[in-house]
C-alpha cells in the first residue's frame, strides 16, 4: 500500500504545478508578458496555462504505447522525469523586463513539456493502480489517486495563502510564484526513487481481472474510450471551472488575493476528503450510482452557487460555496475513473484511458479557465459561467449511463 501512495504522491506534482499556474496566473501575466490593454496579461497567461494540454495527447500515445509494451513502470518514470523537469524549468525563467519575448517563448515550451508527461502520466499510473489493487478495494486505491492530486490543490491554496499573507503584490508578481513552483519541485527526487523500487503489473497475473459482456466485440474498447472522452471533458470542465473561483473571487468579486486563497484551501480540505468517500463508497455500492449522483449534485448546485457569491461577495460566502461544490465535484470521478478502467481491456489500458483523459483535457482543460474568463468579462452575466459547466455535466452524467459496471460488488449481486 505504502507503494501506491507514493505513486499517487508523485503523479500529484504534475496536478500542483498546475493549480499554481492557474491560481498565480495574474502575477504571472506581469511577470511574463508585456504589458497591454487592461486585462491582457491575465488572457495571456491563461492563453499560455491552455497551450501545455495540446501536447497531452502526444504524450498520451508515446508514453501510453511504452506502458502498454514494456510496462507501467517505465513510464511512469519517464512521465515523472519529465514533469519535474518542466516545472523546474517553469520557475527559473527570467521575466520579460530582461529577456524580452524570449521569456513567454520559454515558458510555453516548458508548458508544452509538461502537458506531454501529464498525457504519459495518467494512463501508466492509474492503469498500474487497478492492477495492483485488491479486487475489493479498487476504488479506495484508485481514489488515493485523486486524493493527492486534490492534496496538491490543499497544498497550493495554503502556499499562496501564506505567500499571499507575507509578500507584497509586487513581490508575488516579481518572486512569490515561482517560490510556489519550486515547492512542488521537492517530491521529484523521491518519486523518482519510490517509482524505481516498485514491482511491474502489465505482465503480472491478476486472478480478480474483472471480465466484462462483451469485450470481445470488435469496437468495444473504441467505445469505453470514447465514453471515457466524454466523461473526462465534463469533468475537466467543471473542476478547472471550479478551481478558477480563486481568480474569480479577485478579478470578478473584487475580493483581496488573501481572502481568495483562503476560500480554496477549504475547497481542497472537501476534494481530498470527498474523494476517499467516493472511492469507498464505489467500492460498496458501483461505479455508477455513486460517479451520476456525484455529478447530479453538482449540476443541481452549480447556478445557486455563483447566484450566492456574486449576492454576497464575502469571504464565508465564497468559503461555504467553493466547499460544497468541491464535494460533489470530488465525490464522482475515482469511480468513473476506476469504472472505466476496469472496462477497458488491459492490454489497451495505459494508451486508452491516457488518450481519452488527454484528449478530453487537452481540448476542454486548455479553454475552460479563458472561456470563463471571457464568459465573466464579456457577456455582462457573472453566472454566465456555470450555464456552461452544467452543459458539460449533463453530457457527462449521459455518458455515465452508457458505461457497463464493473464493481465486483454489483457483477456479483448481478444488475
Amino acid at each position: 500500500m505504502s507503494g501506491l501512495i507514493a505513486v499517487s504522491l508523485g503523479n500529484a506534482l504534475a496536478f500542483y504545478d498546475l493549480v499554481i499556474f492557474s491560481y498565480f496566473a495574474p502575477q504571472i501575466g506581469r511577470a511574463i508578458f508585456p504589458e497591454g490593454h487592461d486585462g491582457s496579461q491575465l488572457l495571456l497567461s491563461l492563453g499560455t496555462f491552455g497551450v501545455g494540454f495540446l501536447t497531452r495527447p502526444l504524450g498520451a500515445i508515446v508514453i501510453g504505447r511504452i506502458g502498454d509494451r514494456r510496462g507501467r513502470k517505465p513510464a511512469m518514470l519517464l512521465s515523472f522525469a519529465l514533469a519535474g523537469l518542466a516545472v523546474l524549468g517553469q520557475a527559473l525563467v527570467p521575466p520579460y523586463a530582461v529577456i524580452g519575448l524570449a521569456a513567454p517563448a520559454l515558458m510555453i515550451l516548458w508548458r508544452l513539456l509538461l502537458g506531454f508527461a501529464i498525457g504519459g502520466e495518467v494512463g501508466a499510473s492509474t492503469a498500474f493502480l487497478v492492477e495492483a489493487a485488491p479486487e475489493m478495494r479498487r476504488g479506495l486505491v484508485v481514489s488515493l489517486q485523486f486524493a493527492t492530486q486534490d492534496f496538491a490543490v490543499l497544498i497550493s491554496g495554503i502556499t499562496g495563502f501564506l505567500l499571499a499573507s507575507l509578500l507584497s503584490d509586487a513581490q508575488l508578481t516579481a518572486w512569490g510564484w515561482r517560490a510556489a513552483m519550486l515547492v512542488g519541485c521537492a517530491v521529484v527526487p523521491f518519486g523518482l526513487w519510490v517509482r524505481a523500487s516498485l514491482s511491474e503489473t502489465l505482465h503480472a497475473t491478476h486472478p480478480d481481472e474483472p471480465t466484462t459482456p462483451g469485450a470481445e466485440r470488435p469496437g468495444y474498447a473504441l467505445r469505453i474510450t470514447i465514453l471515457a472522452f466524454v466523461i473526462t471533458a465534463s469533468a475537466t470542465v467543471a473542476n478547472y471551472g471550479l478551481s478558477y473561483l480563486n481568480v474569480y473571487a479577485q478579478t470578478v468579486l473584487k475580493l483581496p488575493v488573501k481572502e481568495a486563497f483562503s476560500a480554496t484551501i477549504l475547497f481542497g480540505v472537501a476534494a481530498v476528503t470527498f474523494d476517499l468517500v467516493g472511492g469507498l463508497a464505489s467500492d460498496r455500492f458501483g461505479r455508477k450510482p455513486v460517479m451520476i449522483t456525484g455529478m447530479a449534485l453538482l449540476g443541481l448546485s452549480l447556478i445557486p452557487g455563483f447566484w450566492l457569491i456574486n449576492a454576497y461577495p464575502r469571504l464565508l460566502m465564497l468559503s461555504a460555496v467553493s466547499f460544497w461544490l468541491s464535494i460533489w465535484n470530488a465525490l464522482g470521478p475515482a469511480a468513473a475513473v476506476v469504472g472505466y478502467t476496469e472496462a477497458l481491456p488491459k492490454q489497451a489500458r495505459a494508451s486508452g484511458l491516457g488518450l481519452a483523459y488527454a484528449l478530453g483535457v487537452a481540448v476542454f482543460g486548455g479553454t475552460t479557465q479563458l472561456i470563463v474568463a471571457w464568459l465573466s468579462r464579456s457577456v455582462g452575466d457573472p453566472i454566465a459561467p456555470a450555464y456552461y459547466m452544467l452543459a458539460m455535466v449533463l453530457a457527462g452524467i449521459a455518458a455515465m449511463t452508457m458505461l457497463p459496471e464493473t464493481a465486483p460488488i454489483r457483477r456479483k449481486r448481478g444488475p
